[in-house]
């Protein structure tokens, strides 16, 4: 039964979530806040067939996103959307969910990482190789997605456009990444990427007014001290190295920001779909740079042997398999969460190198080591008691409700 404005507008102002209620082309909008919780929610509203004066269906809008009531109702959509975020945008799953997908996350990167080392030996191209991992993104997710392991939305140009501009900014995080290499030492390089999470603190707290606990924001000092002193050496760099590595520091969190942002409260795009859309941009933007820097003019393959293709295509599934487990660890812990990982994942190579490759270390770099450790320890720990608490008051709220 339609409903006037008035009745439509008092109907949605029930909502706590509402942020917004506006009026435009003869249809009432309304905007739900990203921290929506259960699906119960959205088939409230689902179930509710609300129109204008002139029958037009009210247009609900989640995460930006604006869905007819009649589309909202289906059910694989609500479970999707219902995954909605903290705030640091982490969906809203179970610990044992974020520490498996984490787990899988550590396995791959530290497997990369690890044979990344004794690829760049005999194949010097970063760029290609950056090529290469796009191509094998492209061709994993073409494979998938003929197999019906996942399906495509319809995205509007404006998207499109979006996810191009992902893409663009996954290039220029590797691009920064390894000019600035280039122009400081390792341990410089290092020290100040273990500054990641503080700016994706920054980004939260800025653009979208995201307040953490305290007890989260202690937990961070560990973690990036431990890093700094784990790198610690040769901090030599220049003012333009350090601008650099400042640069791709940034650029690392807004990426790792915008990455979580586009899967729960933007496009709600999975890593399979996400990682579809955005290899193939990838891959062409570092064939160009590759070209730019002259990689191109300097790689010659008719000098690779059968058994350098063997472990080429194995660096690219790996690398693919890289990229899944990071989009979904994104999508599930959270932005924060995967700036921490990554620093967690440093110190691990470091031990890793010792133990595959006997390299010493000092008494400073192995206390970063352990007070690293111990800070990631007490973060999984801050987490697990946030989200106990935060589970407790939802089922308080719940019985309250039904009272």
């Amino acid at each position: 039964m339609p409903h006037s404005s008035r009745e439509a507008a008092e109907f949605v102002s029930k909502l706590n979530n509402i942020t917004e209620v506006r009026e435009a082309d003869d249809a009432f909008s309304f905007r739900v806040d990203p921290k929506i919780r259960t699906k119960e929610d959205l088939y409230f509203l689902a179930s509710n067939e609300t129109t204008t004066n002139n029958g037009t269906p009210i247009k609900h809008t989640y995460g930006g996103r604006r869905y007819p009531t009649d589309l909202i109702a289906e059910d694989e959509e609500l479970d999707e959307m219902a995954q909605v975020s903290s705030i640091d945008g982490s969906a809203s799953v179970t610990v044992a969910s974020k520490v498996q997908v984490l787990l899988i996350y550590f396995a791959f990167n530290l497997g990369l990482t690890l044979y990344n080392k004794a690829v760049m030996i005999k194949f010097p191209f970063p760029f290609l190789l950056t090529a290469l991992h796009a191509a094998s993104g492209m061709v994993g997710t073409q494979v998938l997605l003929s197999r019906g392991v996942f399906n495509l939305k319809n995205l509007t140009g404006r998207d499109t456009a979006m996810v191009s501009a992902f893409s663009i900014l996954y290039t220029a995080n590797i691009a920064v990444s390894n000019v600035s290499l280039s122009m400081v030492t390792v341990p410089f390089h290092q020290t100040v990427r273990a500054l990641t999470p503080v700016f994706t603190v920054a980004i939260y707290r800025i653009v979208f007014r995201g307040i953490y606990g305290t007890d989260t924001y202690i937990s961070l000092v560990p973690i990036i001290m431990g890093v700094m002193l784990a790198s610690y050496g040769d901090l030599n760099a220049t003012i333009l190295g350090l601008v650099m590595t400042m640069l791709g520091t940034i650029l690392a969190a807004v990426k790792t920001v915008t990455t979580n942002r586009l899967q729960t409260a933007g496009l709600h795009l999975g890593a399979l779909e996400l990682l579809y859309r955005m290899s193939p941009i990838a891959c062409i933007q570092s064939l160009a740079v590759a070209y730019i820097c002259g990689e191109l003019d300097n790689f010659d393959v008719s000098t690779l042997s059968s058994q350098s293709f063997l472990i080429l295509l194995v660096n690219g599934m790996i690398a693919f398999g890289l990229n899944v487990a990071s989009f979904e660890a994104n999508k599930r812990s959270g932005a924060l969460t995967m700036t921490i990982a990554a620093n967690v994942k440093q110190v691990l190579t470091v031990v890793l190198s010792v133990a595959l490759w006997h390299i010493p270390v000092g008494a400073m770099n192995a206390c970063g080591i352990t007070l690293t450790m111990l800070g990631g320890a007490w973060y999984g720990r801050v987490e697990l008691v946030g989200k106990t608490i935060k589970k407790e008051e939802n089922r308080l709220e719940e019985g309250v409700g039904k009272v």
